[in-house]
């Protein structure tokens, strides 16, 4: 079996601000660990293929920092997409170029480079697992995540009938629930839906000929021109323009530590913490302080009897809010004059 492992890294992370900019948006950041998130993505994926068998899908004005981040990747494996087109856009280029490269056969295993992931072991064995059933039972394959709490941030599935070896088939999508919904859905047995796949790329693209009419006539039509593709493909992502209408849709189960690291509150999560419950990184100080969350990139910062906060400090630029409303920087990023905002 041919393994690929395609890493969705495009966006520009604007929750992360001020950290985060169009030039260096949150993949590119230290946020978890010492290196950045897509390194760290890398890296977690590298036992299942090697570089010269992974694509990294990403913005055109970021093509030039994933090579510097990671010169070992070959040039050729960085897709720059020229405008945002959707999930499903991005994955079935991914799918005809390895197609082209490998056969129909291959198999490619798909991941988000903004993700923590706590248990990496019982993260690859779960990947193997799932290109494994992908190619056996020729079908299109999603890890569900074992919920560890009722989020309302997620999706869900429902899976359904058993198929074997702990595979169900998908019985339903849900978007993200309210809190009430969440839990009843965590005690029924539902899963995350957590955007990683598996599944031979010639199963994909035949479902996509099949099913959605927003990417296959531009894919069609484009043949090698990416430039072509991008201006003519209709924005959709995967999960409805692929995977909720086709009746090959299959979820493996995975429980190892998974976190979908979307704002500053979500660290709080994922970071090591200290006695006090807070969540720091840089150089920090905190007393009588507890369930913070502090970046510190080369300013100090000094807490003293606050809870719940937010405080990211980068060089000529403090921010401060609550965990809570770290959710929703886009009110004060609107409101913001642009000499501080920034690009």
């Amino acid at each position: 079996m041919t393994v690929w492992n395609v890493v969705l890294a495009g966006g520009v992370g604007s929750r992360f601000w001020p950290l985060s900019t169009p030039e260096r948006p949150k993949q590119l950041l230290p946020l978890i660990s010492d290196a950045p998130m897509l390194q760290d993505t890398l890296h977690r994926m590298r036992p299942l293929a090697p570089l010269s068998q992974t694509l990294v899908l990403t913005n055109a004005s970021l093509r030039d920092a994933v090579l510097a981040m990671e010169p070992d990747l070959p040039p050729e494996n960085v897709i720059a997409e020229p405008r945002p087109a959707g999930t499903c856009a991005a994955l079935a280029w991914a799918a005809q170029v390895i197609a082209k490269r490998a056969g129909d056969d291959a198999v490619m295993v798909c991941v988000h480079a903004d993700w923590a992931i706590g248990d990496v072991a019982a993260y690859r064995a779960t990947l193997a697992n799932a290109a494994r059933v992908a190619r056996t039972e020729r079908a299109l394959v999603t890890v569900g995540i074992v919920p560890s709490r009722p989020d309302t941030g997620f999706g869900y599935i429902q899976p359904g009938d058993a198929v074997g070896d702990g595979v169900r088939r998908v019985a339903r999508f849900i978007e993200k629930p309210n809190r009430e919904r969440a839990a009843q859905m965590v005690a029924d047995g539902f899963l995350w839906n957590s955007g990683i796949f598996a599944w031979c790329v010639g199963d994909l693209l035949g479902e996509i000929r099949a099913h959605t009419p927003e990417v296959q006539p531009a894919l069609a039509a484009s043949g090698d021109d990416l430039t072509a593709f991008f201006a003519n493909v209709t924005s959709v992502a995967i999960d409805v323009g692929v995977l909720e209408r086709s009746h090959r849709v299959l979820v493996l189960p995975g429980q190892f530590g998974w976190d979908d690291v979307g704002t500053w509150a979500a660290l709080h999560r994922v970071r090591e913490r200290d006695a006090q419950n807070n969540a720091m990184l840089g150089p920090t100080f905190a007393l009588q302080a507890s369930g913070n969350v502090v970046h510190a990139d080369g300013t100090r910062v000094v807490l003293y009897g606050v809870d719940d906060l937010v405080v990211v400090a980068r060089e000529g630029l403090v921010m401060v809010t609550t965990r809570e409303k770290a959710a929703d920087l886009k009110t004060l990023l609107d409101a913001l004059p642009p000499e501080v905002r920034g690009p």
